[in-house]
């Protein structure tokens, strides 16, 4: 029987919270949590901004296009996302395209896409939304986010490999 004063974990799955992996699945349980509280945001964040048709995959594809003022091709947009479904990128693609957020070039036998005016001022009206409501409102040391973003980023190659390792057998 649990001791009442030991406290309880919070874990993803408790089938999967063994005694060597409950630390990760406490971990996964906070991932899921955050990209769903993120991907909520994101969608709110637009709408406030004035386009609340775009999903969140719509809205990661845009600013991602829009990074740096770069013409950007889908496997580069698919490998900064670190998304290996490119048909659902693409399919994001088209639908930013319809919109007027985007537009294609065809290079050679390749196809870039750079942010239209309406594009970027809609990155821009995020931005301020962004600066509003969770910049000013966030109490984090800049310098810990960094840490955090940098340990994502690490389990990030982690989940690959073992997603590769998962495949091999």
């Amino acid at each position: 029987m649990e001791n009442k004063t030991q406290k309880r974990k919070i874990v993803s799955s408790h089938h999967l919270a063994t005694s060597g992996g409950w630390q990760l699945s406490e971990f996964e349980f906070g991932l899921i949590v955050a990209y769903n509280g993120f991907s909520r945001w994101i969608n709110r964040c637009m709408a406030a901004s004035g386009y609340p048709t775009l999903g969140s995959l719509e809205n990661m594809v845009l600013h991602n296009i829009n990074h740096r003022e770069r013409s950007k091709r889908l496997s580069d947009v698919c490998f900064m996302l670190n998304i290996e479904d490119t048909h659902t990128v693409n399919y994001a693609i088209k639908k930013l395209v319809k919109a007027g957020l985007i537009v294609g070039e065809k290079t050679g036998k390749e196809m870039l896409y750079s942010t239209t005016t309406e594009g970027v001022d809609l990155c821009n009206a995020y931005r301020d939304t962004r600066e509003q409501c969770l910049v000013e409102s966030l109490s984090a040391d800049g310098d810990e986010l960094s840490q955090i973003a940098a340990t994502l980023r690490t389990l990030s190659g982690i989940y690959d490999q073992a997603a590769r390792a998962a495949s091999s057998l």
